[in-house]
C-alpha cells in the first residue's frame, strides 16, 4: 500500500483577555485558517492542534478542552508535530498574537535585536527555537510558519530572506487597529513583577519563572550560534506579517467592515482574501506579494516578508518541496 503523506498543523491564537495587552482578532484568525486547511488543503481535523487563551468558535466541538498557548504548550505541540514528520509531509504553524524584539545578549551586537513571539504566559519563543525545529524537519517534508505578529520578519533564525524590508510606506490607515506588539521593556516589567527579582536581564526572569521550558536563547547562552548554522538549504518557510522593524495590525471590530465585522489580524485576513480569490495553487512568493497588495489597498502600513531557501520560493504554498504552482500570475 502506498504511503499517504500527512498534513499536520499547529494553530495558536493569543488574545490576552482581560489584560492591558488584550487583542481581539487572533483567535478568529486561526479558527478561520483551520476551516481553510480542512476545506481547501486537505488537512484532517484530527491532525490540527488548536491552542487559544479563550474558547474558540464552534467547529472544534463544545466538549473539546481549551489548550492554553503557553510557551511550554506551544513548543511541545511543535516538537510533537516535527517528530511525526516524514518525507512528503506538510507541516504548518500559524501564530496570531503579540511579538517583540529582544536586545542582543552580546555587547558586540548592540544594534542587533532578536525576534520572538509572546505566548499567553510571556515565556518568549525566539528565532533560535524555531531554527532548532526547522533543523529537525526531515528532508522531503515542508514546514511553513505564518506569523501574524509584530517584528515577525526573520523569525526563523538565519533563514534566507527572499522578500524583505522595503523603504516604501503606504498612506496612514483610517481604520482603527492595535499594534500586535509588546515592547521589550513592558515584558521585562511584567516578568519582574512575577519573580520579584531586581534585574534588567530578561533571561534571569525567564529562567526563574519557566526553568527548562524557557527559550534555548536563555537556557544555553553559551551555545555558539554556529551550531545553528546550516550547510545546505533547509525546509523552513516563513511568511511574516511584517518586517522585523514593523508592527502588525489587530483590526478593531467596531469600525472594520472586513470579515463580516469580526475582529481580525490584518495579515491573516489578507492571506484569507488571497486564497479566496485564487482557486489554483499559489507559490509562497505569490502569496506574500498578493498579501502585500491587499494590505496596500487597505492603507495598512505593514509589509509581509518571505524567508526560505531558493527552491521553496516558487514551491506551492502548503505543499511538499518541489511542487510547483498551477497559476503564474502575481
Amino acid at each position: 500500500m502506498a504511503k499517504v503523506n500527512k498534513r499536520l498543523a499547529v494553530l495558536v491564537g493569543c488574545n490576552y483577555p482581560n489584560t492591558q495587552y488584550e487583542l481581539h482578532g487572533c483567535i478568529n484568525d486561526v479558527v478561520a485558517m483551520r476551516d481553510v486547511l480542512i476545506n481547501r488543503f486537505g488537512f484532517e481535523q484530527m491532525n490540527i492542534k488548536l491552542l487559544t487563551d479563550a474558547p474558540a468558535a464552534a467547529g472544534e466541538g463544545s466538549s473539546s478542552p481549551v489548550i492554553l498557548p503557553t510557551g511550554a504548550n506551544i513548543k511541545a505541540a511543535l516538537r510533537k508535530m516535527v517528530s511525526q514528520a516524514e518525507a512528503g509531509d506538510v507541516l504548518f504553524f500559524h501564530y496570531s498574537g503579540h511579538g517583540t524584539r529582544i536586545p542582543s545578549l552580546k555587547p558586540a551586537h548592540v544594534f542587533r535585536q532578536d525576534e520572538a513571539i509572546v505566548p499567553s504566559d510571556f515565556n518568549l519563543i525566539t528565532g533560535m527555537d524555531f531554527r532548532q525545529l526547522v533543523n529537525r524537519v526531515p528532508k522531503g517534508a515542508s514546514f511553513t510558519i505564518l506569523s501574524d505578529s509584530c517584528h515577525s520578519g526573520g523569525l526563523i533564525d538565519k533563514e534566507k530572506e527572499q522578500i524583505g524590508p522595503s523603504t516604501y510606506r503606504t498612506t496612514s490607515s483610517s481604520l482603527s487597529y492595535k499594534p500586535k506588539t509588546i515592547p521589550f521593556e513592558s515584558i521585562l516589567h511584567h516578568l519582574s513583577s512575577l519573580t520579584g527579582i531586581n534585574s534588567s536581564d530578561i533571561g534571569t526572569h525567564l529562567l526563574e519563572s519557566f526553568g527548562s521550558n524557557a527559550s534555548l536563547k536563555f537556557l544555553a547562552p553559551q551555545i555558539n550560534s554556529d551550531l545553528f548554522e546550516f550547510s545546505k538549504p533547509d525546509e523552513g518557510i516563513l511568511l511574516s506579517g511584517c518586517q522585523a522593524d514593523e508592527t502588525s495590525a489587530d483590526m478593531n471590530p467596531m469600525t472594520s467592515t472586513e470579515n463580516g465585522g469580526k475582529a481580525y489580524g490584518a495579515f491573516s485576513n489578507a492571506i484569507q482574501m488571497v486564497l479566496k480569490d485564487n482557486f489554483g495553487g499559489l507559490s509562497n512568493k505569490q502569496v506574500v506579494i498578493m498579501a502585500r497588495k491587499v494590505l496596500e489597498a487597505q492603507g495598512i502600513d505593514q509589509h509581509p516578508c518571505l524567508y526560505c531557501s531558493d527552491r521553496n520560493v516558487d514551491a506551492t504554498f502548503l505543499s511538499p518541496p518541489d511542487d510547483k504552482p498551477s497559476v503564474s500570475e502575481i
